[in-house]
């Protein structure tokens, strides 16, 4: 982003979430569409059934083999449905965590892209283990042995995208957000009122630029125009490059430090230092 760009008037926190959700906005088939060579879907969880909000696989990226786990809403009322909205249920992040470890079997880097309102909160997603799910996920993705990338495309809702949301470089599209509650959600727990979404949005401080202050990103990756809606090949290529970077830097490094590093970044999260 240039100066020219970054001196005009930015998007308020709650006009970031509205493009973040924008309908018309790229998502994970799209992305795979224009990065990937080669890509073959895996389905199933190996223990009850498939979760068409998670789509895992392998691929190649600029000549070489890749995992993929990315969550897809679905562009049309039939897609969302069948998608579930791209809210995972436990299923989902089993398929991801099978796929994940079928990666560092083979040394393979993982490619994770994360747009999800949160988890399905269904009560026969809760029955089969919704919350042991993530939380396991979130125990063996601290030590997988291979690179592990991570992009927020769009909407990074709570434990729904943190499942699959820890890694060595974790990315964020400008205009997207990540955050432990929506807006509304939070308004309405507050203040009993889901309109006062704005004032929670700002306090919730979910914005690219506020997560890379805090350092829960690591960087951002620009969009065209007014958001990535209007040009998926630009978006596209923004997310290639940071990728192509992310790996580079990973790459670069031991396993063990590389491992450390991984560790030490997400245990920092919400500290809070003693002036």
């Amino acid at each position: 982003m240039n100066n020219s760009e970054s001196s005009l008037p930015q998007p308020a926190p709650i006009e970031r979430v509205q493009l973040a959700r924008h309908e018309k906005r790229p998502y994970a088939l799209d992305f795979i569409e224009r990065l990937f060579t080669d890509f073959q879907e895996i389905h199933g969880d190996r223990n009850y059934m498939d979760d068409p909000a998670l789509i895992t696989g392998f691929a190649t990226f600029h000549g070489r083999p890749v995992a993929i786990v990315a969550q897809q809403k679905g562009r049309d009322v039939r897609e969302r449905q069948m998608r579930n909205f791209g809210m995972p249920k436990p299923e989902g992040y089993r398929k991801a965590l099978r796929v994940m470890k079928m990666a560092e079997k083979f040394g393979r880097p993982i490619i994770t892209l994360i747009d999800t309102p949160g988890a399905y909160p269904g009560i026969d997603a809760e029955e089969r283990g919704q919350a042991e799910a993530i939380a396991v996920n979130l125990r063996e993705m601290a030590r997988l042995r291979v690179p592990i990338v991570v992009t927020v495309t769009g909407e990074g809702g709570s434990g729904g995208a943190l499942a699959i949301g820890l890694g060595d470089v974790v990315n964020i599209f400008e205009n997207g957000v990540y955050s432990v509650i929506s807006p509304e959600g939070c308004a309405a727990i507050l203040w009993k009122d889901a309109t006062r979404a704005p004032q929670a949005a700002m306090s919730l401080r979910l914005t690219a630029t506020d997560l890379l202050e805090q350092g829960i990103v690591d960087r951002i990756i620009p969009e065209p125009g007014a958001g990535a809606h209007e040009d998926w090949d630009l978006a596209a290529k923004g997310l290639d490059e940071a990728i192509q970077t992310a790996l580079k830097e990973i790459e670069a490094l031991p396993v063990e430090v590389m491992l450390e590093k991984r560790y030490d970044k997400f245990r920092r999260l919400g500290a809070v230092l003693n002036q």
